[in-house]
């Protein structure tokens, strides 16, 4: 008979284990993902930034070697990521290829000026910082004008901004319910073995010596369900790549390395927090009521 019954507390501790680590592993990969979303976010707003067309209209009567001497001062402008010369003829290729009819042939001549095709760093395409940008190439005697589409740049960046909020805030909410859920499977957990908490403390172990296992074991669970979470974004992730390919130019393993790490210490954290104040709420009650929570 007590063969049988330690037979079945060893069932009832096993499924608590396993119980509160699925639940970790869910609630961390659903943060995760999150996490992945706005890395994503992140990036192809970058990407969509860094190639808004910015052309510099060079005029007609320049030189080659103040144009070649304007495109190497704005290589080595802070704000720009990459140059490119469009002479006439090169320009005029383009659009007929566009148009699919010989404009140049029509008029008698090419009406196209050569331009300096600029790409910017992500952090300068806003308006502000396009329009300090602009103010200065237009200081060359050789620039007739400087083309770019203002509202474009307005939207894409309002859009970022409006986007960005709405993650963050979702996020946050996200943390608070996820630690709510972690907080409250590992209380459950430590709930079941509240009679055993409180016979070591009648016969003299100290309240360290009792938190202690408990709390390691909280940090183990913690871990193993971050490490699993991780699997699993993982293995979200190929599946994305699988069906949409495109998102492969879109990964940064920097960024990726860090999210993983941080998944894995709120993992220990949160299970550690959770674990520390439930064993604690049992250590102060007193015998009596145990039976009451």
């Amino acid at each position: 008979m007590a063969r049988q019954e330690e037979i079945v507390l060893g069932r009832r501790l096993k499924t608590s284990y396993i119980s509160t680590v699925v639940s970790i592993t869910l609630v961390l990969y659903v943060l995760g993902l999150l996490g992945l979303i706005i890395m994503h976010t992140r990036k192809l707003s970058e990407h969509v930034k860094e190639n808004i067309g910015f052309s510099i209209i060079i005029m007609d009567n320049a030189r080659s070697s103040e144009i070649t001497h304007l495109q190497k001062s704005l290589d080595l402008y802070p704000a720009v990521k990459s140059t490119e010369f469009i002479s006439r003829e090169k320009a005029a290729e383009e659009l007929i290829e566009e148009l699919g009819e010989d404009f140049v042939e029509f008029l008698g001549y090419n009406p196209l000026f050569p331009s300096i095709e600029v790409r910017l760093h992500a952090a300068w395409a806003n308006p502000d910082s396009l329009e300090v940008f602009e103010s200065e190439v237009q200081k060359s005697r050789i620039v007739k004008e400087v083309d770019y589409q203002k509202n474009l740049v307005h939207i894409v960046n309002e859009n970022v901004r409006k986007v960005g909020v709405f993650l963050l805030l979702f996020g946050a909410l996200l943390l608070v319910i996820a630690f709510t859920l972690i907080n409250n499977t590992i209380r459950l957990s430590v709930f079941s073995k509240r009679f055993l908490i409180k016979s070591m403390q009648l016969v003299g172990a100290t309240q360290a010596f009792i938190r202690k296992p408990f709390v390691i074991k909280g940090i183990v669970q913690g871990i193993v369900g971050a490490t699993l979470s991780i699997a699993l974004l993982l293995a979200s992730l190929w599946a994305a790549q699988k069906s949409i390919p495109e998102l492969i130019d879109f990964q940064d393993i920097e960024m990726l390395f860090t999210m993983f790490v941080l998944v894995i210490i709120l993992g220990i954290v949160v299970s550690w927090i959770s674990t520390y104040f439930a064993v604690k709420k049992y250590l102060k009650i007193k015998t009596d009521n145990l039976y009451l929570y």
